[in-house]
């Protein structure tokens, strides 16, 4: 019966074209401002000056007497070994080319579209301490410059041209600043960010930061031209308050929401360890940048987002639980 049902979604998903994964993440949700068309690359309004981006100036949550101020670095490398697929294991698991764009990873290097856990479990990982969750998200490209290597045309529906390589990757877990956290589920799943943001109706899901280096604190959601000698850089925050139920859940978003202002999580959830996945790129002054996208999202920046797999082993995950609420700066 289950390879029945896989090869009835994978008929339905040729007859549409490949409309369903863009229907699971919600692209058929009612158009806003912009409509789009189909192939078209990022608008000169889709950049910015970072002088021109204001400095952060909202309260910082500095963390209470309950709180969990320790942080952990997993340190995974920044994809050395070409990890790259347009598949989406998060949401169109099982649909091999899923999410009509390239994804770039680190952790466990067996994840694709047909990834169980078990074999997440099994597989190999780019992370030093063994960590086997996966941590992905969508490349970013020189669409000026032509694609030479696999994956720079291969994955169609107008993403192409040059993939820049991630210059850095850090993964990071924080605590919260108002309470302890409680330990991830195994195989939990969780998304940041809106890959549909240039069509939606609203930007309640649009969760992009972009920024330079040297100006950490004046994030922005458009492409940023930064000074000399500086990266570009782009920060994935997820959702950190877990509803103790679920390791997927309704819109992939249902199980796991993101804290008020204030660090403390809604009615009915634990806050768990906070990911946080921090990318910079070396991009010449004045370059044309496009993050791939569904076609209809026109490469806007306001689209990026990322998606994980916790396959920490529980007693990864205990550790990383203990350093948080201990207040200490850890590695593994």
């Amino acid at each position: 019966m289950g390879k029945e049902r896989r090869l009835l979604a994978l008929a339905i998903c040729l007859v549409l074209g490949g409309g369903l994964p863009a229907a699971v993440l919600g692209a058929s949700r009612a158009a806003g401002p912009h409509p789009g068309a189909a192939g078209s690359g990022p608008a000169p309004s889709d950049y910015v000056d970072i002088g021109d981006v204001p400095r952060e100036t909202g309260p910082v949550s500095a963390p209470g007497a309950d709180g969990s101020p320790g942080t952990v670095v997993v340190e995974c490398g920044r994809n050395e070994e070409g990890h790259h697929n347009e598949d989406n294991l998060v949401v169109s698991p099982g649909l091999p080319s899923g999410a009509h764009h390239t994804h770039a990873y680190v952790g466990n290097l067996s994840t694709d579209a047909m990834s169980s856990n078990a074999s997440l479990d099994a597989a190999a990982t780019s992370c030093r301490g063994g960590d086997r969750s996966t941590y992905y998200w969508p490349v970013l490209r020189r669409p000026d410059l032509p694609g030479t290597r696999p994956h720079e045309h291969a994955a169609g529906h107008g993403n192409a041209g040059r993939i820049l390589p991630e210059a850095s990757v850090r993964v990071e877990f924080r605590g919260s600043p108002v309470s302890k956290v409680v330990a991830m589920p195994r195989f939990l799943r969780g998304m940041t960010g809106d890959a549909v943001a240039y069509t939606a109706a609203g930007d309640a899901d649009v969760r992009a930061r972009w920024g330079c280096s040297s100006t950490p604190d004046r994030p922005a959601t458009r492409y940023p031209r930064c000074p000399a000698g500086d990266l570009v850089t782009r920060t994935l925050v997820f959702p950190s308050c877990w509803n103790g139920l679920d390791t997927i859940g309704e819109g992939h978003r249902s199980h796991l929401k993101f804290p008020a202002a204030g660090g403390v999580c809604p009615r009915g959830t634990f806050p768990v360890p906070q990911l946080r996945v921090s990318l910079s790129y070396e991009v010449p002054a004045g370059a044309p940048l496009a993050l791939d996208s569904f076609p209809e999202q026109r490469h806007s920046p306001k689209t990026d987002h990322g998606m994980f797999v916790n396959a920490m082993t529980d007693r990864q995950m205990a550790a990383v639980v203990d350093c948080l609420n201990e207040g200490r700066d850890c590695r593994m």
